[in-house]
């Protein structure tokens, strides 16, 4: 599936998966109940069974949990990485205010600098799934070199310089969690299998029933609506970083304000 409908607007990307799959439908009604005009096409058609229907059934819905699995794991592991990532970096601010005035106002800089970077850069990135774990996250490796460069003067420091090391590894390692997962998706084999099993079953349909056309085209149509609201739900969560349900950098915006320098309260 093409970045462009992953991007629509729900209702847009709606209406070209209902107009599709109606229009796959319809051309399969007309193709199996042209074929039962003749004496041929009936006699081939004659024999075929309403037993089919439910393992057809159950195939698709089995083919369209495996795929949906993939997305909504997708979506949950992104959304604890950016969650996970904006925690640690709240972390960093907190323990920050044990070290001295000089030192903690430069971190907070640096850690400002490093969201701003994320959310304007990276972002947009994630959402091309073009993002790269090879780009070295360069103020908070700074942020982490100036903690090193420090030598504590008293217990509490040394406490709250060994808790800043341990959430920045953390939010870099949230960091390319979330940049791994933006490059993943649902590929074209899954997709493929899932749309032949649901044209497989219009067509177990559309036999079956292949005597009794307002009949047929009436379970065609419900069956059809199903399978596109099946598509419609997976290709909305399929890119975690793209489309209307996308996941934003909201978590990392609300440090932001920290970020920037002491709170009032």
């Amino acid at each position: 599936m093409n970045d462009w409908l992953h991007e629509l607007p729900i209702l847009w990307m709606g209406s070209i998966v209902f107009g599709i799959t109606y229009l796959v439908t319809a051309a399969i009604y007309a193709v199996v109940y042209r074929l039962t005009n003749g004496e041929r096409g009936r006699r081939w058609l004659k024999g075929s069974s309403a037993g089919m229907l439910p393992p057809v059934g159950i195939l698709f819905g089995l083919f369209v949990a495996f795929t949906a699995a993939q997305g909504w794991s997708q979506n949950e592991r992104a959304a604890a990485a950016v969650d996970r990532e904006a925690s640690a970096l709240r972390a960093v601010l907190v323990y920050a205010a044990a070290l001295p005035q000089e030192q903690q106002t430069r971190l907070r800089d640096l850690i400002a600098g490093y969201i701003a970077k994320a959310v304007n850069v990276e972002w947009p990135h994630m959402s091309e799934r073009s993002a790269t774990v090879a780009i070295n996250p360069q103020k908070l490796s700074t942020a982490l070199r100036l903690v090193l460069s420090e030598t504590p003067s008293d217990r509490g420091q040394e406490i709250a310089q060994r808790e800043i090391v341990a959430n920045m590894s953390a939010a870099l390692d949230a960091r390319r969690t979330r940049i791994l997962i933006s490059g993943e998706h649902v590929n074209m084999v899954k997709w493929s299998v899932l749309l032949l099993q649901a044209v497989c079953a219009l067509l177990t349909i559309a036999c079956v029933h292949s005597d009794t056309r307002i009949a047929g085209g009436l379970m065609m149509t419900i069956f059809a609506t199903g399978i596109a609201a099946s598509v419609l739900v997976v290709l909305a969560h399929d890119r975690p970083f793209v489309g209307q349900f996308k996941i934003g950098p909201d978590p990392l915006l609300q440090v932001m304000p920290a970020a920037a320098g002491p709170e009032d309260e």
